[in-house]
């Protein structure tokens, strides 16, 4: 039987999601848990494979198992396993095939910018704290995000993905209090796409690009163009979508 699991977990420790070697990553950690708890081998196939210290509000992943589960009672006996750092929310039984990574039809990420500081965020967030940020100008150059694009202006160089189109059907910045939010949605993501696109839109606010620079930027294709990446650890994996039809209809 095939079976999605969704969980959330803070990246600051873990190498990325997916399994290296010489590392310790949270496929690994799930993995070897579950493995236990099942009394079998068990590999995951997540919706994703988010960096170093990168964190998930929610991730899926998908395993199979012969016989039913008591999902309760194994997500109960999982968070009682599990390290403080990975927590277990749901397990959903799901039709024959359906993929945890393929079948997602939308992906959320929110990236957190600190304003000023704090002993208990500054791990949470990109401390910038002295630089002042124009967030309406970050805002009209993240409007050039909308749409079916070649983001390869914002993806990690040398790797094997087949092509770097991607929908965006949200890109925007809101302030809250000490913070900054900028929450990006789309039918698929590039490597470090993200990271790269709130480096970006950080100069455009801190004056150090224009908007129009930032469109010329996804224009040129060219991530040499592009600013820096912003840190790993204010981003975070904020939701995955699928279809209902790949669910069983027993939750």
């Amino acid at each position: 039987m095939r079976y999605f699991i969704e969980f959330s977990y803070n990246g600051s420790q873990y190498h990325g999601y997916q399994i290296q070697p010489n590392c310790i990553t949270v496929q690994e950690v799930l993995e070897e848990r579950l493995s236990k708890l099942l009394s079998q081998e068990i590999k995951t196939v997540g919706a994703g494979r988010t960096d170093a210290g990168v964190h998930a509000k929610q991730m899926f992943a998908h395993f199979d198992y012969e016989r039913n589960l008591n999902r309760i009672e194994l997500i109960k006996r999982l968070n009682g396993f599990l390290p403080q750092d990975i927590a277990v929310h749901q397990i959903y039984v799901m039709k024959e095939g359906a993929h945890a990574r393929f079948d997602a039809i939308k992906r959320i990420y929110e990236y957190q910018i600190n304003l000023a500081k704090n002993p208990f965020e500054y791990n949470a967030g990109w401390n910038i704290f002295f630089k002042p940020l124009e967030i309406n100008k970050m805002n009209e150059a993240a409007q050039s995000l909308y749409g079916k694009k070649d983001f390869s202006s914002f993806a990690k160089l040398h790797t094997d993905v087949k092509t770097h189109i991607c929908t965006v059907e949200r890109a925007e910045w809101e302030s809250r209090g000490d913070h900054l939010y900028f929450t990006i949605a789309a039918d698929r993501f590039l490597r470090n796409m993200v990271r790269a696109v709130v480096g970006t839109l950080v100069a455009v606010g801190a004056g150090e690009i224009s908007v129009e620079e930032f469109k010329e930027i996804i224009n040129k294709k060219d991530r040499n163009e592009a600013g820096a990446s912003a840190p790993a650890q204010g981003l975070y994996l904020a939701k995955v979508e699928y279809p209902k039809a790949i669910y069983n209809g027993k939750g």
